[in-house]
C-alpha cells in the first residue's frame, strides 16, 4: 500500500504543475507597439523642433524619449510598468525594441522604434500584424511571449502616412475567430486606415476622427481600461478623459476625438 502512494505523489505533483503553467500561459497577455518615429524631413508633418523630430533619433524623439514619448512616459512617469529587457530588433530599421511589464499582471508590452523615414514598413508591419500576420516570438524566462500578429492587442504611434502614400497588402480576406484589438493614435486615423481594417479583419478598439498629438498618456489609458475589461465605451471614454487632461482641449472635444468600432 505504502508503495502505491509514494509511486502516485510524483504524478499528482507532476499533474499539478502543470495545471498551473498552463493556467498562467493562459493569463498572460501581450501587446505590440508599433511606433514610427516623429520625422521633419520624411513625413508630410508640419515641423516641431529640431529635437525632437530627428527620426533616427529616439532618445529625444516626440514620441519615443520626449516628456510623453513611449519610452520615456511608461517607464518614468508612470509607475504601472516595468523595463524587463532591451532587446535587439530583427531588422535595421527598428532603431530600438523594449519588452515592459505591467506590474500588476501577467501582461508584456513589446514597443518598436522604427526609424522617421521608415514610415511606410512600420505602418505595414501593423497592418500586417492586425491580419494576423507578422508574427513575434520574445523568449523571456523560459516562456515564448507572443507578438506581432499573435498580440491580443496592437497599436500604432504616429503620424497618419496613410495621408500620403498607398499600402499594398495581401490580406487573407479570413474571417478571425478572435479578431485583432487594435489602438490607432495618428491624425484621423478612423478615415485612412478603416479601409485596410475591413481587409484584415481587426477590432478598432480605438481610432480618431480629427487631428491630435498621438502621446503615450492616452496609450496608457486606453491599455489600463482594456486590461479591466472595460466595454469599448468605457475605454474610448477615459482616452478622451486623458487626452483632455494634458491638452486642455475640452472634454466634450475630446470625445468627438476618438472613436471606437467601425
Amino acid at each position: 500500500m505504502k508503495q502505491i502512494v509514494v509511486n502516485k505523489l510524483p504524478v499528482l505533483f507532476i499533474f499539478s504543475l502543470l495545471f498551473i503553467i498552463n493556467a498562467k500561459s493562459q493569463s498572460i497577455k501581450t501587446i505590440h507597439v508599433f511606433v514610427a518615429l516623429c520625422d521633419n524631413v520624411h513625413q508630410g508633418i508640419v515641423p516641431v523642433p529640431e529635437f525632437l523630430g530627428k527620426g533616427d533619433e529616439p532618445k529625444s524623439n516626440l514620441y519615443w524619449g520626449a516628456a510623453y514619448g513611449l519610452k520615456t512616459y511608461f517607464l518614468k512617469k508612470d509607475s504601472d510598468w516595468e523595463l524587463i529587457q532591451k532587446l535587439n530588433a530583427d531588422k535595421p530599421e527598428i532603431l530600438e525594441r523594449l519588452l515592459l511589464k505591467h506590474k500588476k499582471s501577467e501582461t508584456y508590452l513589446l514597443a518598436d522604434a522604427y526609424n522617421g523615414k521608415e514610415i511606410k514598413l512600420c505602418t505595414e508591419d501593423f497592418l500586417k500584424a492586425s491580419d494576423r500576420n507578422f508574427q513575434n516570438k520574445v523568449v523571456y524566462m523560459e516562456q515564448d511571449l507572443m507578438f506581432g500578429g499573435n498580440s491580443d492587442l496592437i497599436a500604432y504611434i504616429g503620424h497618419d502616412g496613410l495621408m500620403d502614400f498607398e499600402v499594398n497588402i495581401k490580406y487573407t480576406n479570413q474571417k478571425k475567430e478572435t479578431p485583432v484589438e487594435t489602438i490607432i493614435l495618428a491624425c484621423f486615423s478612423k478615415k485612412f486606415f478603416k479601409q485596410e481594417l475591413e481587409k484584415s479583419g481587426a477590432n478598432p478598439l480605438l481610432w480618431t476622427s480629427h487631428l491630435m498629438a498621438p502621446e503615450a498618456y492616452t496609450l496608457k489609458a486606453a491599455i489600463e481600461a482594456w486590461l479591466e475589461k472595460e466595454s469599448n465605451e468605457a475605454i474610448r471614454e477615459l482616452a478622451a478623459q486623458a487626452y483632455h487632461q494634458y491638452q486642455k482641449c475640452g472634454i466634450k472635444a475630446a470625445r468627438n476625438l476618438f472613436q471606437t468600432g467601425f
